[in-house]
C-alpha cells in the first residue's frame, strides 16, 4: 500500500532517449573554469556541462514563455478593443479611397497586342498560327 501511494505522487518522467555525443567549441576561459570545478567538485566534465545546459535551458525557456505570454496578452487586449476588426477595415477602406488612384501596385490596363506582337508570342509558345 505504501509503495502504491509513492507511485501516485511521482511526477511523470519524459521518455528516455539515447544519449548523443556532441562536439562543442568552448572558450578557453570557460574550459579552464570547468576544469577547476571538475577538480573541486570531483565530477566529470560531461556532468558539469549537462547541469549547466539544463539550468540554462530551464531559465531561458521560462523567459521566452513569459515573453510570449506578454505578447499574447497584448494581442488579446487589442482584439477586445476592436473584436470584429471594424475599425481596421474602416481605416483600410479610407486609405484605399484616399491613395488607391496613385498606387502603382494597383496595376494598369494594357492595350491589346497588335498583329506582329501576337504572331511573335504565338511562335514563342510553339503555335504556328
Amino acid at each position: 500500500m505504501v509503495a502504491s501511494k509513492r507511485l501516485l505522487h511521482k511526477a511523470p518522467k519524459a521518455p528516455a532517449r539515447a544519449r548523443v555525443a556532441t562536439t562543442l567549441r568552448l572558450d578557453p576561459a570557460l574550459l579552464s573554469g570547468l576544469e577547476l570545478l571538475q577538480q573541486i567538485q570531483k565530477k566529470p566534465l560531461n556532468r558539469l556541462i549537462n547541469e549547466a545546459v539544463r539550468s540554462y535551458v530551464a531559465r531561458r525557456s521560462a523567459e521566452v514563455e513569459g515573453g510570449l505570454q506578454d505578447i499574447l496578452d497584448r494581442v488579446r487586449a487589442y482584439r477586445r478593443t476592436d473584436p470584429d476588426f471594424e475599425r481596421m477595415w474602416a481605416e483600410f477602406v479610407d486609405a484605399e479611397a484616399r491613395y488607391g488612384a496613385d498606387d502603382p501596385v494597383e496595376g494598369s490596363t494594357q492595350k491589346s497586342a497588335g498583329p506582329a506582337q501576337t504572331l511573335v508570342r504565338n511562335l514563342l509558345r510553339g503555335r504556328l498560327s
